[in-house]
């Protein structure tokens, strides 16, 4: 069995952490640069940062501070938010992201993930993919889960493994921030289907739900905030619990 592995989030507005709910309501949640050096010395697989405004304000990410985290973490570090071209991303792996996830660049041209792909290796590819489920549909949303799209979800996500992504971040709005659980459905019909990892993000409010999205091997790693953010849940802890359900986690 592969080593499942916990990735807390930074979501970045105005050079803060914050944190919502079904991706509104957003309230300060700390210093981004304190929290990941609390996570990576807690035993964090890995850290994402997602600079959650950068494409509705039509900026890039904030590279200063990328370079300010990636100077205290010894982790690998994903780096989303305003990336649009082969330069961004050249520019964030040199300021210290090991990888970088594109979203709504990658639906708005679908060609990034081939360039990307083929440029840096699909190692560092992660495609985010905000998901709700509209009349009884999974739908594709952009720009910070503002823009609802025509896109299937299932169907991007494989689009997006042929095109050469390395790995999926799965979010689901409809759960995002609620804690009361990831949207196993949804994530398993991904994870079984595809051949490349899926990461479980949006729902987490117990140590059981972690268990519960590893159990039948629904998810390759499960990605959380405010619980982390907030010190509901201690990571440390989280992975002793996991250990003892038989679930393989790096101590």
């Amino acid at each position: 069995m592969l080593t499942k592995r916990i990735i807390p989030c930074l979501d970045i507005k105005d050079g803060r952490t914050v944190k919502g709910v079904n991706f509104v309501n957003l309230t300060d949640a700390g210093d981004p640069v304190e929290l990941a050096k609390l996570y990576a010395e807690q035993g964090a697989d890995e850290l994402v940062f997602l600079d959650i405004t950068a494409t509705v304000e039509k900026r890039k990410t904030l590279v200063e501070l990328v370079k300010n985290i990636a100077r205290y973490v010894n982790i690998p570090f994903t780096v989303g938010g305003g990336i649009s071209t082969v330069e961004d991303v050249a520019l964030l792996l040199k300021s210290g992201a090991d990888k970088i996830s594109i979203n709504s660049s990658a639906v708005k041209n679908p060609q990034l993930i081939n360039d990307l792909a083929k440029e840096f290796g699909s190692q560092c590819v992660v495609v985010a993919i905000d998901t709700k489920e509209v009349a009884g549909q999974d739908i594709v949303h952009t720009h910070g889960g503002r823009t609802p799209t025509h896109l299937e979800t299932f169907a991007w996500a494989k689009e997006a493994q042929e095109r050469g992504a390395g790995e999926i971040l799965l979010t689901s709005m409809n759960h995002d921030g609620t804690k009361n659980g990831f949207a196993k459905r949804l994530t398993g019909k991904l994870t079984h289907g595809l051949s490349i990892p899926v990461i479980a993000s949006g729902g987490a409010g117990s140590m059981e739900h972690f268990a519960e999205i590893f159990d039948n091997e629904d998810a390759d790693a499960a990605l959380a905030a405010s619980i982390f953010h907030y010190r509901e849940i201690e990571i440390p802890d989280l992975k002793k619990f996991l250990r003892q359900r038989g679930i393989v986690v790096r101590v």
